[in-house]
């Protein structure tokens, strides 16, 4: 009882300090995973493309669900191209394949020749192996922060070069060596899209983005800080109209939240201490602790 009663005050400070964002927690409620059972993580894995004959449809919530009608963001654009291919991991609904393209049309009027875009979600959505507790649903997309060359990448080298860390060795604030307006207009512009409903970065990004914002203030309200996301900004679109079982993240707080950073520059947060007593594994996720409409979607030819 005293292990328990110690795991479940750390996931409460967890949970309390991540307030301002609440992102990539899963909803509550999950089941325990039954015994024996294939992680879900395994089996969207291995699928290598998307369901056939499916309509696009985004199914339950960000960090708990699938995707029906997955299209893949083409690898080289005109103004983009798609990093890490040997993940199979540029796949969304199709309405955040339209809004990459259309932030990317953005990008060269502030001077980068376009975005290099990180990890989107799997053919069929679902949980991942690494990297990701949300991108299960097909609308959160990874854009690195970093500019595109005018030269096209070769594959190997999609899977090679590293994005450009952009805070500080201190976490107390970017580094002023790589940040420049042209981030603050990049971040500003997916903002300011109407299917945005979060933009997520490191919350040295969002102080300096605080700081160097001017004129309309409105959009820093969709910019959350959140752990990790140093190197590139994690941008989540809406639930589809037309995706009725898509579960919609709450509304963000009213205000900008620049007021509201001191806590995630404090020393528990920057330095924190390791639990006395190590919290016991989650339990992977299984097919059944999904939306039931995520059964349909895997085994779809």
């Amino acid at each position: 009882m005293r292990r328990l009663l110690s795991v479940l005050v750390l996931a409460g400070l967890v949970l309390a300090g991540a307030s301002h964002a609440q992102e990539e927690v899963p909803p509550p409620a999950a089941r325990p995973a039954a015994a024996g059972a294939t992680p879900a993580k395994q089996l969207f894995g291995a699928v290598k493309g998307p369901a056939d004959g499916l309509a696009p449809r985004a199914i339950g919530f960000y960090s708990r669900g699938c995707l029906a009608g997955g299209q893949a963001l083409p690898v080289t654009g005109p103004t983009w191209q798609a990093m890490r291919l040997s993940r199979n991991r540029n796949w969304g609904h199709p309405d955040l394949v339209a809004f990459l393209e259309r932030l990317a049309a953005q990008v060269p009027k502030v001077g980068w020749s376009g975005l290099l875009v990180g990890d989107m979600a799997q053919p069929r959505g679902g949980p991942m192996a690494t990297g990701h507790a949300s991108h299960q649903i097909g609308l959160d997309a990874d854009i690195w922060l970093t500019p595109m060359p005018k030269k096209v990448f070769s594959a190997q080298e999609r899977e090679d070069v590293s994005a450009t860390m952009i805070v500080r060795p201190d976490r107390l604030d970017v580094d002023g060596k790589v940040w420049t307006p042209a981030h603050v207009a990049i971040i500003r512009a997916a903002a300011l899209d109407e299917r945005v409903e979060r933009v997520l970065v490191n919350a040295a990004i969002k102080k300096a983005l605080c700081r160097d914002a001017r004129g309309d203030r409105s959009w820093l309200q969709k910019v959350r800080p959140y752990w990790g996301h140093d190197y590139h900004m994690h941008v989540r679109i809406s639930c589809p109209a037309s995706s009725p079982d898509c579960r919609p993240q709450d509304a963000v707080v009213p205000g900008d939240g620049c007021d509201k950073l001191d806590w995630w520059f404090s020393d528990g947060v920057l330095h924190p201490k390791p639990p006395k007593v190590p919290p016991k594994p989650v339990p992977p996720v299984t097919l059944a602790q999904l939306p039931p409409a995520c059964a349909a979607v895997l085994k779809a030819p």
